[in-house]
């Protein structure tokens, strides 16, 4: 079978020396040394000013609104995955959707203006895929209006547009490090940040408000993570360079096969240093996708609708307009299968397939 992804691991014997040190010390969770030391190692590998490594990339969004006191409206994108949109509904707040750019698949921001209301209080905007949205003409807008930006990162890691880390724009980014993303701590996720004072807030919240063992500084959630997790991520943070190395020659060759794809793929600029961390394609219709998709799963090829459907269309959110090219989108958009032991023959077995199909 030749899944969307798989999980990079480690040598084994590289996550077990840490192991024995957890074991040796018999600090778990809490902040631990490894947390510790993994978000320095992050920071360092990111360039970026503050850091803090939480349970997962959801609770980071979460961490980030609480944090920013966000109140009303959030102004974001319907192409993107779930948790986009419902970190916004849990914390109490509404979404408003502005459609996305149909050439990058980003939100778009000519069209941000005309969402924003004296309810408005923020925009979150995704890194779609890892390809980085228009940061400039967004945080233009931001500090023009007095509003508030998050970037959801969780696909953006290592990304940088213009020599600084895509972590580098708006008030907060996250990321996540779930199994399945290209770096990895099994479970986890971040928050960045440059203001010292807002890090130091999302340091209480993801620690229940703890401002010392019997005093709260304000209210808190359990947004830590452990040891273990930790160990996994500073031992994947050597291979890190490789993957993404691997992946981009893994893409150059799918790259081979668009001259005679009916479809596209989202573009990326050129001050872009991307991470390959998804291989999407765009089909011209959703007839020929889904026709495409039933045949590579009889081959036991394993694509993902990535991301459908669009988000405006979740029952518990309130309708407001029709967001056209992220629905269009949405329907024909089909991530192929991308990980770092993937072999350039079943990527030709692959195209082969989708290129049978459109053709007869």
């Amino acid at each position: 079978m030749i899944p969307v992804t798989k999980p990079f691991l480690p040598p084994i014997q590289e996550y077990e020396q840490y192991l024995q040190d957890i074991w040796k010390r018999n600090w778990l969770t809490n902040n631990g040394p490894l947390v510790n030391e993994l978000e320095l190692k992050l920071k360092d590998y990111q360039e970026v000013k503050h850091l803090l490594y939480v349970t997962n990339g959801t609770i980071a969004i979460q961490l980030a609104i609480k944090a920013l006191g966000l109140k009303g409206e959030i102004i974001t994108t319907p192409f993107s995955y779930v948790a986009t949109t419902s970190s916004i509904v849990w914390e109490g707040c509404t979404p408003v959707f502005v459609d996305i750019d149909p050439a990058t698949c980003n939100i778009d921001p000519a069209k941000i203006e005309a969402a924003i209301t004296p309810q408005t209080s923020a925009i979150l905007a995704t890194h779609v895929y890892g390809n980085p949205c228009d940061v400039e003409a967004i945080d233009e807008i931001a500090k023009r209006r007095n509003l508030k930006v998050i970037y959801d990162g969780a696909h953006a890691f290592g990304v940088k547009y213009k020599g600084r880390s895509i972590f580098d724009y708006g008030d907060v980014s996250t990321c996540s490090f779930h199994a399945t993303k290209l770096f990895h701590t099994i479970e986890g996720g971040s928050v960045v940040t440059k203001d010292p004072e807002l890090l130091k807030r999302m340091a209480y919240l993801r620690n229940f408000g703890h401002d010392g063992p019997e005093r709260f500084a304000e209210l808190g959630i359990n947004g830590k993570n452990s040891e273990f997790h930790a160990a996994m991520g500073l031992v994947n943070l050597r291979y890190v360079d490789r993957i993404i190395e691997t992946r981009k020659q893994l893409s150059a060759h799918y790259d081979k096969f668009m001259g005679t794809f009916q479809g596209s793929k989202p573009s990326v600029s050129a001050d872009v240093v991307y991470n390959y961390a998804y291989y999407p394609v765009i089909f011209d219709s959703e007839k020929l996708l889904v026709r495409v998709l039933d045949t590579l799963q009889q081959n036991w090829v394993h694509p993902r609708r990535y991301f459908f459907p669009s988000l405006e269309n979740l029952p518990y959110v309130e309708k407001r307009g029709v967001c056209t090219v992220a629905n269009s989108i949405a329907q024909r958009a089909l991530c192929l299968p991308l990980y770092d032991t993937l072999s350039p023959e079943e990527i030709d077995m692959i195209f082969r397939i989708i290129l049978r199909v459109q053709n007869n």
